[in-house]
C-alpha cells in the first residue's frame, strides 16, 4: 500500500469552510490539506461532526447555503476548481468527480431501470449515443460484479438487494471515467459479508482504472481493508495523516490513540471496552489551544494556550505538542 510517485489528481489547500449567521461567523473547516494520486484510496475518518463530509461537499461544491469557502484552493489534475462558478462545477460533478453515498436507495430513482439511469450519465457526460450508452452501462454492471447484466439492466433498484444497489451506485459512480470519487459511508447500510465485497471491488476498480479515492468513514476497520492512507480529523481539522499501517499500529495522536483503542480485540476478554470520555465540541464552542485537550489524558498547559500544527512524525504527520516540543 505505498504511495506512487505521480502528480496527486486531487490537491486541498488550506481550506477553511464558513457558516455566518445572525450570531456570527462559525468555522466548520480549518486550513485542511490534502493530495490524493491516482490509484490511492485516502480513508478520512473521525466521530460525527469532525469535518469529514463537509470536506467532501467543499470539494464538490456542494456546501449549503450560506456555507462558502473562506480561503484555501481546491485543484483537480492540476487546475483550480474552488473558484468555479455553478454551472461549470454541474460539468465537472459526475464527469471529473464521481460520488458514492452512505445509503443506495437515495442515490437511485426508483421510477427508472437502472440501465436507463446509467445510460443517462454516460450520454450527458461522454456523448455516446444510445445504443453506445447502452453497452456501456452493460460492461459497467459486469465491471461491479452484476450477475446477468444483459438482463438486470432493464430492471429497476427495487428488483435489486441493499449490496447489489451499491454495486450499482459504484457503476454510476464509474460511469464517465472520474479522476476522483468520493464515497462517504459507502459500506454503513450493508451488512458485514456484503461490506467486506464492497470495500474489495471499490479497492479493485480504484487500481484498475488508476482512479483517486477519497473514502469518508467512522470505521477504523473499513480503513485497514481499504485505504492507502488516512487521515483522522477533529473538531474540522486534520490532526493526524500517514499511511496506514503507521497510523494504524503506531498513532501518534492521543485522539488516534483513543480511537484504536476503543476497537474490540478478537479473542479477548475484558469486562469493559476502551473510550474517549466526553464528546466533540460544538462548532461555536472550540476550546483554544488544541481543540482536543479537554478529553485528552496528557494534556499539558501548553495544549490549552496554544493550537499545535501539523509537524512530521515517521512518514506521516501529527498536530500534538507531545510531537512536536513537549506540552509544558
Amino acid at each position: 500500500m505505498g504511495e506512487t510517485a505521480s502528480e496527486p489528481i486531487l490537491q486541498v489547500r488550506n481550506l477553511k469552510v464558513e457558516f455566518p449567521g445572525r450570531r456570527g461567523v462559525v468555522t466548520a473547516l480549518s486550513d485542511v490539506a490534502l493530495d490524493i494520486r491516482p490509484g490511492e484510496i485516502l480513508g478520512v475518518v473521525g466521530e460525527s461532526g469532525a469535518g469529514k463530509s463537509m470536506t467532501g461537499l467543499a470539494i464538490q461544491g456542494l456546501l449549503e447555503y450560506p456555507g462558502r469557502i473562506a480561503e484555501g484552493e481546491i485543484r483537480l489534475g492540476g487546475r483550480r476548481i474552488d473558484n468555479l462558478d455553478d454551472r461549470a462545477l454541474e460539468k465537472i460533478r459526475g464527469r471529473e468527480i464521481g460520488a458514492i453515498f452512505q445509503d443506495p436507495l437515495t442515490s437511485l430513482n426508483p421510477l427508472f431501470t437502472v440501465g436507463a439511469q446509467l445510460e443517462e450519465t454516460i450520454r450527458q457526460h461522454l456523448g455516446l449515443g444510445k445504443a453506445e450508452a447502452r453497452e456501456r452501462a452493460v460492461a459497467l454492471l459486469q465491471d461491479v460484479g452484476i450477475p446477468s447484466p444483459r438482463e438486470r439492466v432493464d430492471q429497476y433498484p427495487h428488483q435489486f438487494s441493499g449490496g447489489m444497489r451499491q454495486r450499482v451506485v459504484i457503476a454510476l459512480a464509474l460511469a464517465a471515467s472520474p479522476k476522483l470519487i468520493i464515497a462517504d459511508e459507502p459500506t454503513t447500510a450493508l451488512d458485514v459479508s456484503i461490506q467486506a465485497q464492497i470495500i474489495s471491488l471499490l479497492r479493485k476498480l480504484c487500481k484498475e482504472k488508476q482512479t483517486a479515492v477519497m473514502l469518508v468513514t467512522h470505521d477504523m476497520g473499513v480503513i485497514a481493508e481499504a485505504a492507502d492512507r488516512v487521515a483522522v480529523m477533529y473538531a474540522g481539522r486534520l490532526i493526524e495523516i500517514g499511511p496506514v499501517e503507521q497510523v494504524l499500529r503506531a498513532p501518534a495522536h492521543p485522539y488516534t490513540r483513543g480511537l484504536m483503542a476503543s476497537i474490540p480485540t478478537l479473542g479477548a476478554r475484558v469486562e469493559r471496552l476502551n473510550q474517549i470520555d466526553g464528546s466533540m465540541p460544538r462548532l461555536d464552542a472550540i476550546p483554544p489551544g488544541c481543540a482536543f485537550n479537554p478529553r485528552c489524558t496528557s494534556a499539558g498547559p501548553r495544549c490549552t494556550r496554544e493550537r499545535p500544527e501539523l509537524a512530521p512524525v515517521g512518514h506521516g504527520m501529527s498536530a500534538c505538542w507531545l510531537n512536536a516540543g513537549g506540552i509544558a
